[in-house]
């Protein structure tokens, strides 16, 4: 029988099985499931939606780029964004090189927020800094992708004029994250689950 879980991974562990100097996502799980492994990758910095499993199907069923399975994230970035930078964003971005393009996402604006309001979720080595100008804007927003490049959504963010500070995987396909779980949390999913995984149309 496979075993499936999802975690809320925290900011500071990395997606790898192991690592000579940094905590894994591993190291939150017991012994018993240390033989899953990881569907798709998170940053060092980012949390959210994670799932592991010994469900090779699932794998492809996620992660197979013709189905195109959308991810929908939650982020924070220096800086007042308009709508003009969200269009931006939805209508595909040239990451670095010429021929290297996203394609069209979805993205939309939550509001408008400053970072003396963030300071928890700021970059630690630069807090102190930030904090000197604590009024500054931060733009709160959504990015939904189909694609699973590196550092994808900082990229497109950075595109359209902003910095990406804090970011968040909310869902899979159909599958979003359980508000119950804090950073650091798994729980198993249901079979329920794992169906909308695996049924085509809800990528």
């Amino acid at each position: 029988m496979t075993r499936t879980i999802m975690m809320n991974k925290p900011r500071g562990f990395l997606s790898a099985r192991s690592d000579r100097v940094l905590p894994t996502v591993m190291d939150l799980l017991p012994p018993e499931l240390q033989d899953l492994h990881l569907v798709g990758r998170l940053d060092l910095d980012t949390e959210g939606l994670l799932l592991l499993t010994d469900d090779g199907m699932l794998d492809r069923a996620v992660l197979l780029p013709e189905r195109g399975v959308e991810k929908v994230y939650f982020f924070r970035a220096f800086g007042r964004l308009d709508e003009a930078a969200f269009e931006k964003m939805r209508g595909g971005v040239q990451l670095g090189s010429p021929d290297n393009v996203s394609l069209p996402a979805r993205a939309w604006l939550q509001g408008y927020t400053t970072i003396g309001a963030c300071e928890e979720q700021l970059p630690a080595k630069e807090r102190e800094h930030l904090m000197k100008n604590a009024g500054r804007p931060v733009t709160e927003g959504f990015l939904a992708i189909r694609e699973g490049r590196k550092h994808e959504v900082k990229l497109i963010v950075k595109a359209a004029g902003g910095h990406v500070f804090y970011l968040k995987r909310l869902s899979i396909g159909g599958l979003e994250l359980d508000p119950d779980l804090a950073p650091g949390q798994w729980r198993a999913l249901t079979e329920e689950e794992i169906k909308l995984l695996k049924t085509p149309g809800n990528g």
